[in-house]
């Protein structure tokens, strides 16, 4: 009989393993030698003994879940219950006694991190349902989609918590995205129906402004054209295609207008240069008539001067626009400062002057009677450098029956 610290092999050949509870037999080998049936015995430990070895460290190191660690442990437990090996089968089971804590630790801690990653995914999940109800609150419709999407990618890698508060949250942002998806569609629904009703407006502006491009009625017409400015920017915007193509269109008929507009004046600015002078030097001779005027007070003198002046001024017509202020205004100027001195003159005369300022206001409203006929005339012929002429002509006579009726207003 062969005998080892595990086990010892019967005169017949049967193997036996030492256990707490005593001997039990594992095989029989009667053909092999007692030392060769032990070594085949305890090799088959040794392998079990690897295996244990090895579950062992998966085990602490973590590889296995905790479940997969109770069935690993419990599958070899099975074989060493029943196996036919020789060894220390005792320190086996002690080793994967040991498991146990490990197992239970590990257990309770993968409870706790689950419990954590549960409760950071609903944190988590409400942050993404916030944010997605302030973004539909809002009227951010270029970022906001976009938002969304990004959101929606972030909830799709959190983990699910429980059903109920899952379904809850998940509820607050579908919602959310479904309300700024309704609100952003009918938002550009309605612009475009606006950039519609523009396209509209804006095509009926810009056939009158190209109806207009080639007309010479310059004052009237420019007027137009600022008022069409004024409805394109009311219009608001069409759709940006058609909103360019249009405005091309528009703003070409108006350089189109205004280039001929400028063109004519600068051609009339030179033909009226030499008015500016003749008005110039008619200048001189109004302003010379005050000094005599303040010397000696003969009003009728500086009048009678002055209207001579006056129709010479008339009839020297039209100067550049860039001289009008400056000619006018001096001109101006010596008229208010003779209907100044005739004021003071008319409040100290006697009231018979009453009949020649009633007089003079007959006259001139005569004269402004005929002038106005003959505007009307012109005007009928289509002979627009007259009609210029004599609606300056009538500018002047004018201002000359206001100062005569006022003063025949004096002596009343």
């Amino acid at each position: 009989m062969t005998t080892s610290d595990w086990g010892r092999v019967g005169d017949d050949g049967t193997v036996y393993v030492k256990t707490a509870d005593g001997e039990r037999a594992v095989g029989q080998m009667p053909d092999a030698s007692p030392e060769e049936a032990l070594a085949f015995y305890t090799k088959r430990y040794d392998n079990l003994a690897l295996e244990v070895d090895l579950l062992h460290k998966r085990v602490l190191t973590g590889v296995l879940s905790p479940e997969e660690a109770v069935s690993s442990v419990k599958l070899v437990r099975e074989q060493l219950d029943d196996v036919h090996a020789v060894g220390d089968l005792p320190a086996l089971s002690r080793k994967l006694d040991e498991l146990g804590p490990v197992i239970a630790t590990q257990r309770d801690a993968r409870r706790a991190a689950k419990a954590q990653r549960v409760a950071d995914a609903r944190g988590a999940k409400e942050k993404l349902a916030d944010e997605a109800e302030k973004i539909a609150g809002g009227r951010d419709w270029r970022n906001g989609a976009n938002r969304l999407r990004e959101l929606l990618e972030q909830w799709k890698q959190l983990p699910r918590i429980d059903k109920a508060a899952d379904d809850e949250l998940w509820k607050r942002f579908s919602s959310a995205r479904s309300a700024y998806t309704k609100a952003r569609k009918a938002h550009f629904a309605e612009q475009d129906e606006r950039r519609e009703g523009a396209r509209v407006i804006k095509e009926r502006l810009v056939t009158e402004a190209e109806a207009l491009a080639s007309s010479t009625e310059w004052g009237p017409t420019s007027g137009r054209y600022r008022d069409l400015m004024r409805d394109w920017k009311a219009a608001g915007p069409a759709p940006k295609a058609v909103d360019d193509a249009l405005w091309q269109r528009f703003r070409g008929a108006q350089d189109t207008f205004f280039g001929a507009r400028d063109a004519a004046n600068a051609a009339l600015d030179t033909e009226f240069a030499a008015n500016a002078e003749v008005k110039e030097a008619l200048l001189v001779e109004a302003e010379a008539i005050l000094a005599p005027l303040a010397e000696t007070g003969d009003l009728a003198a500086a009048k009678n001067a002055f209207r001579d002046v006056a129709e010479k001024w008339d009839a020297a017509g039209k100067v550049p626009r860039d001289r009008i202020k400056d000619l006018e205004g001096r001109m101006r100027a010596v008229e208010q400062t003779i209907r100044k001195a005739e004021d003071e003159q008319w409040r100290k005369s006697d009231p018979e002057k009453s009949a020649r300022a009633d007089d003079m206001v007959s006259k001139l409203e005569s004269a402004i009677a005929e002038a106005e006929a003959k505007l009307e005339a012109a005007r009928s012929r289509g002979d627009e450098k007259k009609v210029r002429e004599l609606e300056e002509n009538l500018e002047g006579r004018r201002s000359f029956l206001e100062m005569a009726r006022r003063a025949s207003a004096e002596f009343s």
